[in-house]
C-alpha cells in the first residue's frame, strides 16, 4: 500500500509540476522584460529539474495557493486545451486568479505550486515523514528491479517511467518548506481533489 501511495504521490507531483511548467515559460516570457544576451527561442532547454524555481515558502503563500484552487479548477479544462500555447484571454484569466489570491503574478503562483508539489510528493502517506522525492523514486526503482513478480514488460515500463521521473524531479533545496506544507497538508489535499 505504501509503494502504491508513493507512486501515486510521485505521479501527481510530476503531472502537476509538468502541467504548471508547460504554462510557466509562456507566461514568464510574456511577463518578463526583454533581456539582452539571452539564448534565442528554440535553443536548448535547461537541464532536467532546473526548470522549477525553488523558493522558501511562507505561510501566506501556502494559504493563498489553497484559496486559489477553486478558481483554477474552474478553468482546468481551458488550461488543458491550451497546451503550451495559452491565448491572451486565458493568460489574463490566470494572472487575474493569481493577483486575486495575493500573488504578484501567475509565475509566482506557479512557483509556489511547484514547491508545494515537491514537498507533497515526498510526504509518506502513513507516517507523514518527508523523504526527498528523488531518493524515494530511486528506492522504488531498486524495489521494482528486485521484484521478480512483476512481468518483464510491466517492469520495463515502470523502470522507464521511474527513470524519467528521477531525471526530471528536482531535489528539495529549502528543507524548511516541509514543515509549512505539513502544517497545511490536509487543506492542500482537499483543495486539490
Amino acid at each position: 500500500m505504501t509503494v502504491f501511495m508513493t507512486k501515486l504521490a510521485m505521479r501527481i507531483a510530476v503531472v502537476l509540476v509538468s502541467a504548471l511548467a508547460v504554462l510557466s515559460p509562456v507566461m514568464a516570457e510574456d511577463a518578463a522584460p526583454a533581456k539582452t544576451g539571452t539564448a534565442p527561442p528554440g535553443s536548448s532547454a535547461p537541464p532536467p529539474g532546473e526548470d522549477v524555481k525553488q523558493i522558501k515558502l511562507t505561510e501566506d503563500q501556502v494559504k493563498n495557493f489553497i484559496a486559489a484552487q477553486p478558481d483554477l479548477a474552474s478553468i482546468a479544462t481551458k488550461i488543458q486545451a491550451a497546451g503550451d500555447k495559452p491565448d491572451p484571454a486565458l493568460q489574463a484569466e490566470l494572472e487575474g486568479i493569481a493577483t486575486k489570491h495575493g500573488f504578484g503574478n501567475f509565475a509566482e503562483l506557479d512557483d509556489v505550486a511547484a514547491n508545494i508539489s515537491i514537498v507533497m510528493a515526498g510526504l509518506d502517506s502513513g507516517t507523514g515523514n518527508f523523504v526527498d522525492p528523488v531518493d524515494a523514486l530511486k528506492k522504488e526503482r531498486d524495489d521494482v528491479q528486485k521484484d521478480a513478480s512483476i512481468p518483464e514488460a510491466d517492469k520495463k515500463q515502470l523502470l522507464d517511467e521511474l527513470g524519467e521521473a528521477i531525471n526530471t524531479t528536482p531535489q528539495l533545496k529549502f528543507k524548511e518548506n516541509v514543515e509549512i506544507v505539513k502544517a497545511h497538508r490536509a487543506e492542500i489535499e482537499r483543495a486539490l481533489q
